[in-house]
């Protein structure tokens, strides 16, 4: 199953990061946050792409009623503000640091734009994440427009199963250990916090899944 809510599977830190290139090395630093930081917001300019060293990051913006609406929320490994690759000059969203330990890679755009202008397999995979986060965009939409909570979050565990889940080899449960908090998945599939509580007890009550704090078990009899 391909990845939809976030770009997993390859770690972006570690293949895109100035700091393995040489010319930049020497004058590459990182920058450090705690919970509840901002690493930009809404209207800030746009002239720099993020990379996510340790820690989480969410990415959202405030509609017109001043509702926060969590468009993805991200950890190690993976890229934001990519925007500003493609000509976005201004933000459309904040990003903000939801852990206590979370340390960025900032890269300012022309050095992007220098990096991928001299290594094609760079850029490749630079336009082929852009890409991928259309899609989860486009995905994450449908859901929310046109699926009940329920259905959303068994839709959501399938996607953690294909980032971060694998097969028991003793009972063939799928399991997943995943980096997500009740809220932060409640916030992906825009629901609350108590409701996804209910749904998991729900769930569990149809000998459809067990769970804790850090894993999520999809019994074999429902998957």
């Amino acid at each position: 199953m391909n990845s939809i809510w976030i770009f997993e599977n390859v770690n972006l830190f570690n293949l895109l990061c100035p700091h393995k290139f040489k010319k930049y090395k020497a004058c590459h630093s990182f920058d450090a946050y705690q919970k509840s930081d901002y690493i930009y917001f809404e209207e800030d300019a746009a002239n720099k792409v993020y990379l996510i060293e340790n820690g989480k990051v969410k990415i959202g913006y405030y509609n017109e009623e001043g509702t926060e609406v969590v468009k993805a929320i991200l950890s190690k490994g993976e890229l934001f503000g990519e925007k500003a690759i493609l000509g976005e000059e201004k933000r459309d969203e904040f990003a903000q640091s939801i852990d206590n330990k979370t340390t960025i890679c900032p890269v300012a755009v022309p050095t992007m734009h220098e990096l991928m202008r001299d290594n094609k397999t760079f850029s490749l995979r630079i336009y082929k994440f852009i890409g991928l986060k259309f899609k989860k965009l486009e995905r994450r939409l449908q859901l929310l427009l046109f699926k009940d909570s329920k259905t959303r979050l068994k839709e959501f565990l399938e996607e953690l199963c294909a980032d971060y889940g694998y097969d028991c080899d003793k009972t063939g449960d799928h399991i997943i250990n995943h980096p997500y908090t009740q809220k932060d998945i409640a916030s992906l599939i825009g629901t609350s916090r108590p409701t996804i509580n209910i749904l998991l007890n729900e769930l569990k009550e149809e000998n459809y899944l067990e769970f804790n704090r850090k894993e999520i078990r999809i019994l074999k009899k429902s998957a």
